[in-house]
This record gives structure tokens, sequence and C-alpha cells, in this order.
């Protein structure tokens, strides 16, 4: 039975200006290993439909997990039926859709072996191994490691005669090694994020000589000093660190339907409202965020969005100005653009598609510079690794960040390692305060994969990443 089909006619039939249907099955798989005890095992599948309706500028939405004419024709009528009774809310003109057309096509994420085809056994021997590692230095006291691994399969159809069949593949490998003693407990911890890659990406990393790493680490920071008072210093940032500060003060902010004042009870609205493109300086000079849904192995990459809209790449800041937003079908018309950029996604076929943060990255610098050429260029700062807690305003301006691993730096040489230490600064400062980035031979990615938005609330992914980037003249201080 062609369900694709069956579904969209039925939407004709009633008299839809648009309808689509995602049909997605998801499953994935959870192990949490504490020193040697597997503490969780857990394989999840959802499999199931979700159908949107647009009729007179409103939207509705069902979903079922039945596969039959009468259920599938039912859950069209009950979202056509939301439709029109939501259009009779009157709100301005109501929604207007970007222009789009239909599509034909493949993806598939750039895998060779399937997670999901590694038994269990095997994944919690490298779990064990890893755990055991870090255990064997006397000041380890608690070793934890969590996996996840997630695949995503889905076949789409709008009225626009788009027929898509997608699937997905992301691993996240992420452990620590606390380290205690009579004095205190400090953690450190192996996290790259997750990639939409296979197994093969696992073996590739040797983790057991990075649970080495780590564990060393660790035992440093327990014993490190903290910095004191706060003051204005100079800051490196490695490009895991910037991951994070990049997707809450970049990501969030650059948003439409979070501009637009749509998404502000949960997470804030935004400062970069439609006023300020072409004209804010977001960033220095140097400064220039480029959002790609095309990145080889970002976790928003999947050829096509849930609006079924090709996956793009564009600037959101272009030479340190607010250039663009992430927008979809339903957002880019309130700022005048008659194309979306495709960032409409939903978690499960449960889930109505919302206004995402797309794979977004610092772009690197032009000028050949590594690491070590910044850390010898700079007299007296802190390197910060990895990412750590933070905190930001409703409106995506102030904030403060911590981290995982710090490095005071004298006279162009890391001097000692450091301990809990937080910076704060604020939109535009911080973005403005950066004077130079690595060059693309240091470029890294981070995948997130646990963006909460949206209420009922979704866990949405994207991709961020970066080099080494130097701020000049931000708060940086000790923490308790």
């Amino acid at each position: 039975m062609d369900y694709l089909s069956f579904a969209m006619d039925a939407a004709r039939r009633l008299g839809a200006d648009y309808a689509d249907i995602r049909i997605q099955r998801t499953q994935t798989e959870m192990l949490y290993l504490r020193n040697l005890s597997l503490k969780h095992c857990n394989l999840d599948e959802l499999y199931g439909y979700g159908i949107r309706v647009f009729k007179n500028g409103a939207w509705g939405f069902a979903h079922n997990t039945v596969f039959s004419e009468e259920a599938i024709e039912k859950t069209v009528k009950t979202a056509f039926n939301i439709a029109t009774q939501s259009a009779r809310v009157a709100h301005g003109t109501g929604l207007t859709l970007a222009h789009e057309r239909g599509y034909i096509d493949t993806f598939r994420s750039p895998f060779s072996i399937d997670p999901f085809d590694i038994p269990f056994a095997e994944k919690i021997e490298l779990m064990r191994e890893v755990n055991q590692t870090m255990l064997r230095y006397n000041d380890i006291k608690v070793a934890t490691f969590m996996l996840e691994c997630r695949k995503d399969e889905k076949l789409f159809a709008s009225t626009l005669d788009s027929r898509l069949d997608i699937t997905t593949v992301y691993i996240e490998p992420n452990f620590t090694a606390t380290a205690v003693t009579a004095e205190d407990s400090q953690s450190r911890s192996f996290r790259e994020g997750g990639h939409a890659k296979g197994w093969e990406w696992i073996r590739s990393l040797n983790l057991v000589d990075k649970a080495r790493h780590v564990a060393q680490e660790a035992i440093m920071k327990v014993h490190a000093d903290s910095l004191g008072a706060e003051e204005r210093r100079t800051l490196l940032l490695d490009p895991i660190h910037m991951s994070l500060t990049m997707h809450e003060s970049v990501g969030h902010p650059t948003e439409l339907d979070r501009v637009l004042g749509w998404e502000a009870d949960f997470a804030g609205i935004s400062f970069a409202t439609p006023e300020k493109l072409r004209s804010f300086q977001y960033g220095s000079p140097i400064v220039n965020f480029v959002a790609d849904n095309t990145l080889a192995d970002g976790l928003a990459s999947a050829g096509y969005d849930d609006d079924g809209v090709p996956n793009q790449k564009w600037y959101i800041v272009k030479d340190g100005i607010l250039n663009e937003y992430g927008t979809t079908r339903a957002t880019a018309p309130f700022i005048g653009q008659q194309m979306s950029r495709g960032c409409n996604r939903a978690t499960h076929y449960y889930d109505f598609p919302i206004n995402r943060i797309p794979n977004l990255y610092l772009e690197p610098g032009k000028e050949p510079l590594s690491p070590n050429e910044l850390i010898a260029d700079t007299k007296d700062g802190v390197l910060i690794e990895g990412q750590g807690s933070f905190s930001i305003d409703q409106h995506r301006v102030n904030f403060q960040f911590g981290g995982d691993m710090f490095w005071e730096i004298k006279d162009g040489k890391k001097v000692r390692p450091l301990k809990k230490i937080i910076y704060r600064s604020n939109n535009p400062e911080f973005w403005n305060s950066v004077d130079a980035i690595c060059d693309e031979r240091y470029f890294r990615t981070f995948g997130v994969s646990n963006c909460g938005k949206g209420q009922p609330g979704q866990r949405g992914r994207m991709t961020h990443g970066g080099a080494l980037a130097r701020f000049r003249n931000i708060r940086v201080g000790g923490s308790q």
C-alpha cells in the first residue's frame, strides 16, 4: 500500500492548501557504565507517522501508529479539522508559506558500519576497558561512560509531489574521570559530541589512549590552583568549548521564531531583531558564522528539512555583521524572504516540526596560524578546553560560561593548569573581542544532540565547530 500517496490524495480531497506526511522509524540505544558496573542499557524503537495540513493560514497536525487506509484517512481529517478551527482564531492575516517545489530524492548519512549491527557485548567491553584504564590511577575514584547511538529512517511526501527517503545515523561517546583528594574533587571529560558516522569512527578514536589522557588531566586539575579575583583577561577558547558558547549566544538568537517572539516561555526571545539585519556589528570583522546543513557529518544534515526544503549553506554573520537567520517556510515570509533556509525539524514522528538551529560554525582564519603560534603570541591569558556550566539571560545578551580544563598562559607558554574558572560577557562585546582565529587545518566539530526547545519539549540536534580563537579583554576569574 502506498500510504504516502493515499494520505496526500486524502488531504487534497478535503481541500487542504498544503499537506505533508512523515513516516518515521527511530531507533535509540543508550548505555551507561559507572566504574565497572553497567547501570543502564536500553534499546528503544518508535515507529509511526505524523501528518500536517495547512488551511486558511493555519496548521493542523495529527499522528498515529496504525497503518491502514482507515487510520490514515482519519488522521488526515483530524489534522484538517485542527487547521480549519485554528484559522478561526484571528491573528493578523494568518501564516503564509514561503515558495517551494517538490523533490524526489534519497539521502543517507555517510557511514560504513551501522552501530546497531554491533552487539551490546562489544560496546560494553570497550566501555569497561576505558573505565578500567581511568580507574587504574589512584586519585580517580569515579569513572563514567555514556554511549548513545541513534538511527532515523524517514519517508516524506507532500502535496508539492515530494517523495523523500532519508536515513540518518549518529553516535555520541562521552566519558569522565573524577579525581578526589581530601580537599577537593574535579572531573575531566572526553566529549567530542555526536557525529553522523558509523561504528568505524569509534574504532578510529583509540579511546583507551584518550582515557589515560583524561585521567591524567583530572588529577592535574584537582591539584591545581584557581585564578583568583575576576579581571579583564585574554581568553583562548578551543572549538569544543566554543561550540556551546556559539550555540547559546549565536545559534539560538538567530532562530527566526525566537526573533519573532514565538519562542518566549521556554529559553527566552532574542535581541537580534530584524531591524538589525545587515547593520548590527555582531562580531569583529574576522568573525564569520556559517550555517551549513550540507556539512558532511553534521547532525542537522539530512538532505532536506521537515518542510521538504533542501539543505543549504549561508552566512548568519558575515564579516562581523548580522547577515541572516535560520528560517522555515512559515517564518521566512515575516521578514520578506521568498524562500526558506530549511531549518524546520521534528524529533520524532509525533512531534510538530519547529524552527531549529542549523549546523553552525565559526569560519576558520584565512591566514596560516597554528594553536602553538597563537599561544606563543599571547603574553598573559587563560586557555579553556571543553565544556562546563553556562547561564544566559532571556534575551540571549548577558552570559557566563565555565569549562572542562584550564591553563594559564604567561609570555607565550602554558605554565600551569588551573581550576574553577568562569568568564562573563555579553553580545556583542564577546564576539567583537575576537582578534585571531587559527586556520582551517585546526577546524574541529562538535555535534549537539540534546538541544531542548518547544512545548511539548523536543530534543534537537545540530553540529557546531571552529578553530582555536582568541578573545581580548574579557572578565575572567575564579569561581567557588
